[in-house]
């Protein structure tokens, strides 16, 4: 076995990254705790880089991918999954890859009340311990590959996780005027594909959210819409609050979200 491509971590999202770059012809070794959860065609290793070094002597990876989940949130488990477990990936590779991305978090820049949209100029400002150590993550992250790729993302949806629709059935939505920023897994993944295949370079960071930033209420009213209950508290934009993101830098390299907003992506 000779793979191309070395995927750090293998959960939902990792697992898409790797079956899509397998669909374009590539050879795909992704470390997981448990390999046998590694969905074929890809070639899983058992790992728990929280406190093994993975034998990666002889690999010599064109691409990588960094796409680790840390459980549960908490300073120490990002710690040990996103900082000493990527060290320990990364560090174990005997050649640089050609290019690398780390899946990050918008996360690290903190609140905002920005009037405009927020863009990659915007510093980070983690509000708690787990988004310490995503930046402490990305600076390692690049000062093992200078030429990586950080793709920070905003909130996912489309797997199995209902917290959201569990909410709006019951009737429980807070704050419907807090602004909120989403990218669909599928379009994660494809952003993630898309900055290792680009013809041109890549920059050092890339936003990774869907078109629209949206107030929670009316994300909330069109998920009541949909499954036939009533309504939360509407949403007001004059007293919108938290941070707006923009992808415009990763629009501008070619990457286009197959679901713009929540409508369609909910739908």
């Amino acid at each position: 076995m000779f793979p191309d491509v070395l995927l750090v971590g293998c959960g939902d999202l990792g697992a898409r990254v790797g079956l899509a770059l397998a669909g374009l012809g590539h050879d795909v070794l992704a470390l997981r705790r448990n390999a046998d959860r590694v969905p074929p065609p890809l070639h899983g290793r058992s790992v728990d880089l929280t406190r093994e070094v993975p034998d990666l002597a002889g690999l010599h990876p064109r691409l990588v991918v960094v796409a680790l989940t840390a459980r549960p949130r908490t300073e120490d488990a990002y710690r040990a999954t996103y900082v000493d477990g990527m060290a320990r990936a990364l560090d174990a590779l005997d050649v640089a890859p050609e290019r690398a991305v780390l899946v990050s978090s918008t996360a690290v820049h903190g609140s905002s009340d920005q009037p405009a949209p927020e863009d990659e100029r915007a510093g980070v400002a983690p509000a708690d311990g787990p988004g310490r150590m995503l930046v402490a993550a990305e600076q390692a992250f690049h000062a093992r590959l200078p030429h990586g790729t950080v793709l920070r993302l905003s909130g996912l949806y489309g797997g199995d996780s209902t917290r959201l629709l569990d909410m709006v059935r019951e009737g429980r939505v807070d704050d419907p005027h807090r602004w909120t920023n989403r990218i669909h897994r599928d379009d994660a993944a494809a952003a993630a594909v898309h900055l290792l295949t680009m013809p041109t370079e890549p920059a050092s960071l890339y936003l990774g959210t869907d078109d629209e930033p949206a107030q929670l209420g009316d994300v909330a009213a069109h998920l009541a819409r949909l499954l036939g209950v009533p309504a939360p508290a509407p949403a007001d934009p004059a007293l919108g609050h938290g941070k707006r993101l923009s992808n415009a830098r990763l629009r501008a390299t070619g990457w286009t979200p197959t679901f713009p907003s929540y409508r369609e992506g909910y739908s």
